[in-house]
């Protein structure tokens, strides 16, 4: 049974979090706007040595204002259920899916710039679906049935749609979403953090 006073403590107490997370997404935009975008040169290249730190910096980055809107929607919603799924492993989980993402897509994808925080919004994506599978659970299920419900377009996202979207960030942060879910299912990450 879900409390729902809990619950109630936990999106007041995730707030701040999420709050500061879309502060710092849009100041850097707003800096990188002000340079003529030439922070995207940190951007992922694929299979290029200069593009190595792009796997770090690319979820920070966006091509436009337009951009980084509608990227800020999704992540806004599925970082807080990550945050009331994960707790304190928030942090860790994250950066394990933007790392695997993002060297996926600098081994195997297409010879463009890859930047966005979609990757991470799809690695948010597929650890909770992946939780809800495994688990169950009344919460789990809860989550992944809003997440189904007003973010189900993002499963058409997986599939190559348009030569300005990076398909491969997308399909390769859910993969690493599912990774991620099952070895936070394992243990593995309260055995590190």
């Amino acid at each position: 049974m879900i409390d729902l006073a809990v619950l109630s403590k936990q999106i007041s107490a995730n707030m701040r979090i999420l709050l500061e997370w879309l502060i710092i997404l849009w100041g850097i935009h707003i800096v990188n706007a002000i340079v003529r975008y030439r922070l995207l040169i940190l951007g992922i290249y694929p299979r290029k040595l200069w593009g190595l730190p792009g796997i770090v910096f690319a979820p920070f980055l966006h091509g436009n204002f337009g951009h980084l809107f509608f990227n800020s929607i999704p992540l806004f919603v599925l970082a807080h259920f990550m945050l009331i799924s994960t707790g304190s492993l928030f942090y860790p989980i994250s950066g394990l899916i933007i790392v695997l993402g993002g060297f996926g897509v600098w081994l195997i994808g297409r010879s463009a710039l890859h930047v966005g925080a979609s990757g991470l919004i799809m690695g948010y994506f597929g650890f909770l679906l992946t939780m809800a599978y495994q688990q169950q659970s009344g919460l789990a299920l809860l989550l992944v049935g809003v997440c189904l419900y007003y973010f189900g377009g993002l499963v058409s996202a997986l599939v190559p749609s348009s030569t300005r979207e990076s398909w491969e960030g997308h399909l390769l942060g859910f993969l690493a979403g599912v990774t991620a879910a099952l070895l936070f299912l394992s243990g593995w990450f309260s055995s590190w953090f």
